[in-house]
């Protein structure tokens, strides 16, 4: 055991111990245990090899002291260069500064001017401005650290990270060198040739320039578009965006403002779209706008950025200031401002309910220009509670001017009850009696929004009746259903928080 002993020692205390060469040295003639070195010096410690033009070593304290053209071989991929070095044989620890201290692992290289490098641990500190770069990558920081075993920086203070195609800017960044990530935990911006992003928690990969974020989450497009959601993917390269949670989607080119609780932003191809409690806002160039609230709701652009078409399913709720609906769904064509409703649509006009299998409505800078009913039309005005002025048909076309009611053609086994009314020195509706009709056609003329004149054609059968001598069977005609309770209101947008007037503010 002695002997083991004794011959072991010697190899341990070897390995402790700054070896050294060089073309001359001397004893320092005020401490003995510190040498002189100088002409081509070669220090060689546990693996390390370190090169210098002249050096001082403190054997008691296994100290190594270099100056000038100092280059340190850590590892077969690992060098270090500077022009002052202090390193320490008992802890394995490198301080070294310079005009330029470079260190090089493999294809990373981190320049600074004071850099401390723990052997023990791999690990290499900065605290005066760094600047690494990584193939392309580029990064630069006030204070950080490097891990050689992980390839990874973590840096603080005045963080930018940056290569050709985009340049994020942070507090505080995690960035590993093999899977091209970068981890940020403060406010954080992400500046691209498509969009700029911001976060104040997420990740960028700089091989594929896709970013998440999942804390204060925005992307804003260089074509005027705004993506936030609770978390937010974006792929810079594609101009494609995806948010969950609390999402909003404003285009300011069109003025559109969608929300939901997930939404799609694809700038390449033209479209966003919202799902889950989805919400658009539409306002026009003339100031007037449109709510849509539906399951899914796409809104399409063409290659000009502007608004082609707007699409709506399931469950959709249509409002403007001058007609509301509810239908399944919903397309919209912005050319021509031409709106389809498909499935049960119902339409709200004044005091007028409508209703079909598709209804199309066209609209005019004045307002409604044509509303076309197609298929089991039913239409009617609600004059009191119980009294309701009805017109039924296959199908109806209702024409407007400026907006107005001007007449309506019904076509198709056209039915119809008028209550006829006339007003009193009083200013009162006095009801003179009840109109019921047949024919295969009909014309309905409108004054002030009222019915004033019907002609029926094609073997017109035509009565009036005394209001108390309508029969029973007269007072509804088939198909009748009053929904007034499911008109949308603009109540039932209120709780999204979002006005008209916003939005056109927003509009650049």
């Amino acid at each position: 055991m002695l002997l083991l002993l004794l011959a072991v020692a010697p190899s341990l205390w070897a390995q402790r111990l700054i070896q050294y060469e060089s073309g001359m040295g001397s004893r320092d003639p005020n401490n003995s245990d510190v040498w002189i070195l100088y002409q081509g010096v070669h220090a060689m410690h546990d693996g390390m090899h370190l090169y210098a033009d002249s050096a001082l070593l403190d054997m008691k304290r296994n100290d190594f002291t270099a100056f000038r053209n100092i280059r340190i071989e850590i590892s077969d991929t690992t060098t270090l260069t500077g022009d002052h070095l202090v390193y320490n044989g008992n802890t394995k620890i490198i301080n070294i500064r310079g005009k330029q201290v470079i260190l090089v692992d493999g294809a990373t290289i981190l320049m600074t001017d004071k850099l401390t490098y723990d052997r023990n641990a791999n690990l290499a500190f900065y605290d005066t401005w760094g600047h690494s770069s990584n193939n392309d990558i580029n990064l630069e920081s006030r204070i950080g650290r490097y891990d050689a075993n992980v390839k990874e920086f973590y840096i603080y203070n005045d963080v930018v990270l940056f290569d050709t195609s985009a340049r994020l800017e942070t507090d505080t960044l995690l960035y590993n060198t093999i899977n091209h990530t970068a981890y940020f935990v403060s406010p954080t911006h992400i500046y691209s040739d498509s969009a700029t992003m911001y976060s104040e928690e997420g990740s960028y990969n700089t091989s594929t320039n896709y970013a998440l974020s999942t804390k204060a989450s925005h992307v804003w497009t260089h074509d005027h578009h705004q993506l936030t959601g609770d978390t937010l993917h974006y792929y810079h390269d594609s101009k494609h965006g995806l948010a969950y949670g609390h999402v909003w989607l404003f285009d300011s080119v069109n003025n559109v403002a969608c929300m939901g609780g997930f939404g799609e932003s694809n700038q390449e191809q033209h479209f966003s779209i919202v799902t889950d409690s989805a919400f658009v806002l539409q306002v026009d160039s003339h100031g007037d706008s449109l709510f849509l609230i539906a399951d899914t709701i796409q809104v399409v652009n063409n290659e000009d950025r502007q608004l082609e078409t707007v699409m709506a399913f399931r469950a959709v709720h249509m409002f403007r200031n001058d007609v509301q609906a509810i239908c399944d769904s919903l397309f919209y064509r912005a050319a021509d401002s031409m709106m389809a409703l498909y499935h049960n649509p119902v339409v709200w006009y004044d005091t007028f309910q409508c209703s079909a299998d598709t209804v199309f409505i066209y609209r005019d800078s004045s307002g409604l220009r044509l509303a076309q009913l197609r298929n089991n039309t039913f239409a009617f005005e609600q004059l009191d509670p119980q009294k309701f002025n009805q017109v039924k048909g296959r199908h109806c076309d209702v024409h407007f001017l400026k907006g107005e009611p001007t007449y309506a053609d019904v076509m198709g086994s056209a039915e119809m009850l008028y209550y006829i009314t006339e007003e009193s020195p009083q200013h009162r509706k006095l009801l003179i009696g009840v109109n019921y009709g047949l024919g295969s056609d009909m014309r309905i003329y409108f004054e002030n929004r009222q019915p004033n004149r019907v002609v029926t054609m094609g073997n017109p059968d035509m009565q009036t009746y005394p209001f108390e001598l309508l029969p029973a069977d007269k007072h509804r005609l088939k198909g009748f259903r009053l929904l007034v309770n499911e008109r949308p209101q603009r109540s039932d947008y209120l709780f999204y928080d979002v006005a008209p007037s916003k939005v056109a503010n927003n509009k650049k």
